[in-house]
């Protein structure tokens, strides 16, 4: 089988956003989006949403990770440690209170396990959440729009481009993934070793936005890196290949990526990361420069083969 890469044939389905799903997004725009109001004429309740300063002490001393200012808490939720919440009852903001508390004895900060504390507090507002309506109010004053019907098309159409472009990366996935099956590519144990090493970098860096390490994700989920590993190997191996396959179309088409296509793509990280370029160019080195020729590199490959691929709709 001969190295092919354009004319591929495929097939595309377009999934059109329906009025049950926009109604859906809808429902959970309004659930995430209560309406907030202060409370001026009556003390704190059960509900309430109230903001406050505090700071814990403990032993007379004040503790790390115990101070905060304008924080809120929903009275009742249980949130905070056991009684915490009780005794920010009936206040009234502007009012100091002091919490008393006895930590849990199976506290995550072990120096305070069991232990008594005091918190100094200050009531700063009482708010309270009601819902919203699905009408022209909820699309003023969360939606910014004139009317809800304005803000509902917005919606819809805003669904829709995203489904267009999930689909058509999906595409472009196929396509490549069509091409190479056709390339001739032998993969040493040193690439895949290196892949695997890459998919497990990367699940670190997922779990470190969740506060989490991979060890303490392994003994969530019962499993070793190893294994985690051995599971990857598929999806590691199919990397490599597309790898292999958009540096074999480089070669072949003699694609650059330029001083213009590289100025661009970088102006898009400082946009998506929201850093002007100097903060950029502070962490520039030669593994970034590689990540970023690569990514435009990639790009052209792609538009390549879908610009000559034949697409069933």
């Amino acid at each position: 089988m001969s190295f092919t890469y354009k004319g591929l044939k495929i097939q595309y389905s377009r999934h059109i956003v329906t009025d049950e799903e926009v109604d859906k997004n809808m429902q959970r725009l309004l659930e995430q989006n209560p309406r907030i109001a202060e409370v001026t004429d009556r003390p704190t309740e059960n509900g309430d949403e109230v903001v406050l300063d505090y700071a814990g002490f403990c032993e007379g001393v004040q503790f790390p990770g115990g101070t905060a200012e304008n924080q809120t808490l929903v009275l009742g939720s249980g949130m905070f440690i056991p009684g915490f919440e009780e005794q920010l009852l009936d206040k009234v903001p502007g009012e100091e209170v002091t919490v008393k508390v006895t930590f849990p004895t199976q506290y995550h900060a072990e120096d305070l396990a069991g232990k008594e504390a005091e918190f100094k507090c200050k009531i700063k507002s009482i708010r309270l959440k009601t819902p919203y309506e699905l009408d022209d109010t909820f699309a003023k004053e969360v939606g910014k729009c004139d009317t809800f019907q304005e803000m509902r098309q917005k919606m819809k159409d805003s669904m829709q481009m995203y489904v267009d472009e999930r689909g058509e990366m999906d595409l472009q996935d196929r396509l490549l993934d069509m091409a190479a099956k056709t390339l001739e590519f032998t993969i040493t144990e040193s690439m895949m070793n290196d892949a695997l090493e890459e998919q497990v970098r990367n699940l670190r860096a997922q779990l470190a936005q969740q506060g989490l390490t991979l060890e303490m994700y392994c003994q969530f989920m019962n499993t070793t890196v190893e294994a985690i590993k051995e599971d990857a190997k598929p999806s590691a191996e199919a990397a490599v290949r597309a790898r292999a396959t958009i540096d074999e179309i480089v070669q072949i088409e003699g694609l650059e990526a330029t001083e213009e296509d590289i100025g661009k793509a970088l102006a898009v990280i400082c946009r998506h990361n929201n850093i002007t370029m100097d903060e950029l160019k502070e962490q520039y080195d030669a593994a970034l420069e590689q990540m970023v020729v690569n990514s435009v590199l990639t790009g052209k490959v792609m538009r390549l083969i879908r610009d000559a691929a034949v697409v069933e709709e």
